[in-house]
Order: structure tokens, then sequence, then C-alpha cells
């Protein structure tokens, strides 16, 4: 398979770590029920691609996200391997009960940095939304879990606009306070263009216990993504075959693809881990399962999509 060719560039991190979110949210947001079977091979799949860190599922209610209903029988039932961190999306304390109940080391919890979409993805103000996290970190600290926070919205809403860098800054910090130990700066509608992306970075103190996720949206995930890294961020959030999206905004299309960020950073002399050929695989394999094909460039490129194009492949 064909590779991109190596130029390393000046002022980079020698090493990212890409923080795979495909069977969570890049799974979440799919309208067919895809079977545990089928997200548990995707699991073992990015694992062996050589992923270290695999968001697994979410003990989000089913009333509300119904593609995750299955979390308790996939945990239960996927291959967990050496050395990878397979860390769960909990949105309060009865999703860490359950974290807790099967075995979970890592959790994530998901805020919001306006308040129309604290309003309508937590059902809080975003001053209330402290309440809810507080005690889930609290507790999760005291089980030796390591507690990651993402932050929703952070460049832009669509229903407020523009979301105020310091606003996006003083929900951050909060979360790094009550003991987060790492925070992904969402560009949820993914309107966020490299120079925000600079300033926001700054404005927070700098890369360390930084992550950013970036959605496609405008076709500036890379950009965004690139920036981010020279400013020092060395950890990034992107989705296998570029699947997902956020069901409480209609505005947020899938999110970076991996193939895709992998072929700039790997052409760039960053190393990643992680196996291209085998990547690529995957999203072609996947892509058949949905009925659709893969939105990601590389996968395009390099890959074999399918032809057929309705859901009736999930069921097989």
């Amino acid at each position: 398979m064909r590779e991109p060719q190596r130029v390393r560039a000046a002022g980079l991190p020698e090493r990212v770590t890409i923080y795979e979110v495909g069977p969570r949210d890049g799974l979440q947001n799919e309208a067919a029920v895809v079977p545990v079977e089928v997200k548990a091979e995707f699991v073992a799949r990015l694992a062996a691609a050589g992923h270290r860190v695999i968001e697994a599922t979410s003990f989000v209610h089913p009333k509300w996200v119904p593609q995750l209903a299955d979390a308790a029988e996939l945990l239960t039932s996927m291959e967990r391997v050496p050395g990878v961190r397979y860390p769960v999306l909990v949105p309060n304390e009865r999703g860490l009960d359950r974290a807790l109940e099967h075995g979970v080391e890592e959790i994530a919890i998901f805020a919001s940095a306006t308040e129309t979409f604290a309003n309508r993805n937590l059902n809080r103000t975003l001053e209330s939304q402290f309440e809810m996290f507080e005690p889930v970190v609290a507790r999760a600290l005291a089980h030796g879990l390591k507690v990651r926070a993402y932050v929703s919205m952070c460049f832009g809403d669509p229903w407020e606009g523009p979301t105020p860098v310091a606003q996006v800054v003083s929900v951050g910090r909060r979360l790094l306070d009550l003991g987060c130990f790492e925070l992904s700066l969402g560009d949820t509608i993914g309107v966020g263009t490299p120079g925000h992306v600079a300033a926001l970075v700054e404005a927070l103190g700098g890369p360390s216990r930084l992550a950013v996720h970036f959605h496609d949206t405008y076709g500036q995930a890379l950009a965004n993504t690139l920036t981010a890294l020279r400013a020092g961020v060395t950890v990034v959030d992107a989705s296998t075959g570029g699947i997902g999206g956020c069901p409480y905004a209609e505005s947020a299309t899938g999110n970076l693809a991996t193939e895709d960020l992998v072929w700039m950073l790997h052409g760039l002399g960053v190393e990643t881990g992680l196996d291209l050929s085998s990547l690529v695989e995957t999203s072609t394999w996947l892509a058949a399962r949905l009925g659709r094909p893969s939105p990601s460039r590389v996968v395009q490129a390099l890959g074999e999509n399918p032809s057929r194009t309705t859901a009736e492949n999930v069921e097989e």
C-alpha cells in the first residue's frame, strides 16, 4: 500500500498519541444499530493496528443514545489487549457505578463550554454541570481511575454563535482543578480555524494536559490539528474511517478520520505507532457493515469502499 513520503518538519513533536474515538463517538450517531459482535471486532482490529487508547463505549442512558445500549455486553465480550487503554464515557454517577461494576480503569466526562448546549445535552446550566461532575470525578479518583474531560462547543455553538475564549478557559480550568488528567478541546460543529486554535491553547496556559478533538465540517480539521501540534499538543482525538458526529447538534458532521491524520503525521515524520494499511483495511471492513462508503479521503484513495449503500449490511 502506498505510504506518504516522509519529510521531517521542524517545530513538531516526535510522537503523537491518537486517542481513538471510533467505537464510541464514531458509532453513536449511526441510525441502524450495529451488532455488539461487530463492535467487539472493531475494537480488536483497532488494537491490532497499533492503537494504545481506544474509547470503547459509553454508559449513557439507552433512551438518549440507543446505539450504545449494549455497553455492558461489549465490555464483557471484547478482548482487552495488555498495554491498551479502554476508557469509557460516563455522563453521571449512575454511569460511573456501571463502569466500576465492569472493571473500567479509565473514564471520560463530557462538559459544555456554552449555556445552550449544556441545557440540551446535559439538562444543566453552564454552572450547574459542575455539580454533576464533582462527585463523579471524586469517586472515580478514589477508586484509582483516571478521568479525562471533554469540553464541547469550544469554538462555536449552533445556537449561540462563536464561543468566547475566556468562557472555554473558565470551564476547562475548573475541570482540570477537579482532578482530570487531560482536557480534550472539542470543535463539535467544526467551525474552528488555526488562529482560533492557537489562541485557545495559549489562553489555557500552553499544551500541558491538553488534547484536541476536531470535526471536519468545513474541511479545517487537519489544519487545526497541525496548528495544535505546533503549539505543543501531543494528543489528538480521531475516528477510524472518519465516522461520527454529535446526536445533540445536527450541524456536527464526522470526526477527523484517523487515516487522514496518520497520513499527514507520517508524512511529517511524526511517529504514531499505527499501521496505516491495517487502519484502511479496518475502515473498509466497517464501511461494508455500515452499508456506506467511508468519508475518509485516505480510505477512499487507498481502500475499496463497498458499492452497497443500504443498512442491510449491518445485519450481516
